[in-house]
């Protein structure tokens, strides 16, 4: 196969453009819609979180439909309408990437429902809309809207993981932005992809209003362990290099050795280096150095 060209590359790059801006524009619609839904069913729904997922630890991967996981994960020939229950026949939970960048229907969350055993649990990437797009800028009734899915997800529901983009450095008035907005009945994690986040002023801010700072393994960011709340928050990208680090089991020591020494109620550990499957191994094998099943 020869190399593409500049301008195959160029053409590539702007279809990709367009597809993210029909997505994007998409979203707005889809949050009127749930927003609608909402509205209609509020009262009817139980909105406090399961206690039942304390005091556990929920080890998983970022997200389960790759196609570059087959032959890791899944067998060649099977189809890919069976690939969930492959999933979860290794792990019990799973983080969701594909709100992020579109905006989830009532129907896709009742096929999430349907899909999993009752017991299995899913953790949700909020959508880009409010966190990349709106930058948290008079957004309370958006995040109202998308913890509805919460609501329907109902038992199965973990957290939801609000990412900012590394373009957002730390502010004062940020800060008090998301928190005031974020709903205290939700299991609520926030990561933060600039370095300038790590700091004191947001640690209190978050132990004060009971969010979760999420702790991440990621090229240039504070390599460490942050607790703000009871449950602590693991996202794991890679090291060097985002989304493709295999993991050694000295580097997964260091942080078997930190989930030890903390305080943590309950933990929620996910794997993004997805590439040649090597979240798929890592969170096992973080599972087996710790102790615990996965």
């Amino acid at each position: 196969m020869t190399d593409l060209t500049r301008e195959e590359i160029a053409a590539r790059r702007a279809r990709r453009a367009e597809r993210r801006q029909k997505q994007r524009d998409a979203n707005i619609a889809r949050a009127e819609k749930m927003h609608a839904v909402r509205i209609a069913q509020s009262g009817s729904v139980d909105q406090k979180p399961d206690d039942r997922l304390s005091g556990r630890f929920h080890i998983g991967c970022s997200g389960w439909y790759y196609w570059h996981w087959k032959g890791a994960l899944y067998p060649a020939d099977v189809p890919s309408a069976q690939w969930f229950s492959i999933y979860q026949d290794r792990f019990r939970t799973v983080e969701l990437n594909a709100p992020f960048y579109s905006w989830p229907t009532v129907g896709g969350v009742k096929t999430w429902i349907r899909q999993a055993d009752p017991d299995f649990v899913y953790t949700i990437k909020v959508c880009e809309l409010i966190t990349h797009i709106k930058r948290f800028e008079e957004t309370e009734t958006l995040i109202k809207d998308f913890g509805y899915v919460a609501d329907l997800l109902g038992g199965q529901m973990g957290c939801f993981l609000y990412q900012l983009p590394p373009s957002l450095h730390y502010s004062l008035s940020t800060l008090q932005a998301i928190v005031s907005q974020l709903d205290p009945r939700r299991r609520n994690v926030v990561e933060f992809r600039h370095k300038s986040w790590w700091n004191e002023e947001v640690y209190e801010v978050f132990r004060s209003a009971g969010v979760i700072f999420c702790s991440c393994s990621g090229p240039r960011l504070p390599d460490e362990l942050i607790e703000t709340a009871e449950d602590v928050y693991i996202r794991f990208h890679g090291v060097s290099q985002w989304y493709r680090h295999d993991y050694s089991d000295t580097e997964l020591l260091v942080w078997v050795n930190r989930i030890k020494r903390c305080g943590a109620k309950t933990l929620w550990i996910y794997f993004n280096n997805d590439r040649d499957g090597n979240s798929i191994k890592n969170a096992e094998r973080l599972a087996q150095l710790l102790g615990v099943h996965v």
